[in-house]
């Protein structure tokens, strides 16, 4: 019987033990033993998979707050005769809500040529060591699991920390469904979302999870409470987003 406090993943289509493994940095070996798996090819979709605890993966630094302070990149553009925003946003690899959530326009908004609005650059936003004023200010402008104080990128991860409010509801981004529920090493209780074009949605530092492994959810769904983080002692929120098992920067990932 499976133990109250164990994280569980439910495999999907398209998921392996390779991929599983990869994708919470375990040994694949470990997952098949824990698992009771001897062949690995034959991993049923719906299965649920008891991911083994690695305390050592990370280190404490791994998520102090005084390690995880990067920015994101964004620069003024000049609109172009012609230029449309779905246009803009596709040439810089984000949605259109996206570019519109970065410059606070409305669903309705017309461009035109000479307008001044924020994009993504192309440097790496993770080369930077501090977040400027005006860049806070734009991140805390886009919609979030919590309601953000302040906001930093986590070294090594290339996801972020969003300080907030004790025990204020983590609320789901977008459609999907919970494909993983429970503690993970110093992450605390986490809750991954899988939704529509391959991504997954990790949202972690929970006190307490409402949602079970299997729930469809929806955006603005409550997934759990925020904790207070052990090593930090603030309430904080580690969000991370992967598609095709590469992490993304979670202020450009699409929101419902």
């Amino acid at each position: 019987m499976l133990a109250a406090e164990d994280l569980i993943h439910i495999v999907t289509g398209g998921d392996t033990i390779y991929s599983i493994s990869r994708f919470y940095g375990v040994n694949a070996e470990e997952l098949m033993k824990i698992n009771g798996i001897t062949d690995p090819s034959r991993l049923l979709v719906g299965k649920r998979l008891v991911i083994p605890s690695d305390e050592s993966a990370f280190s404490n630094e791994s998520i102090l707050p005084a390690a995880v302070s990067q920015s994101v990149i964004l620069f003024d553009y000049n609109a172009q005769k012609g230029d449309t925003l779905y246009g803009i946003a596709r040439s810089h690899g984000i949605t259109l809500q996206n570019l519109l959530d970065i410059n606070r326009f409305s669903s309705s908004h017309v461009l035109k040529a000479g307008d001044v609005i924020k994009v993504p650059g192309t440097t790496n936003p993770f080369a930077n060591n501090t977040v400027s004023a005006g860049n806070q200010s734009i991140l805390n402008t886009l919609r979030w699991p919590v309601n953000p104080g302040v906001i930093t990128y986590m070294t090594g991860q290339m996801g972020v920390v969003i300080e907030s409010e004790p025990y204020e509801s983590v609320k789901c981004l977008t459609n999907g469904n919970v494909v993983s529920a429970g503690p993970w090493r110093k992450f605390g209780r986490v809750v991954i979302i899988e939704a529509a074009g391959g991504y997954f949605y990790m949202y972690g530092g929970c006190q307490t999870i409402t949602v079970n492994v299997g729930d469809r959810v929806t955006p603005g769904m409550e997934l759990g409470r925020l904790g207070i983080n052990s090593i930090s002692e603030k309430p904080q929120l580690f969000f991370m987003v992967f598609n095709n098992d590469m992490p993304l920067d979670p202020a450009l990932a699409p929101r419902s």
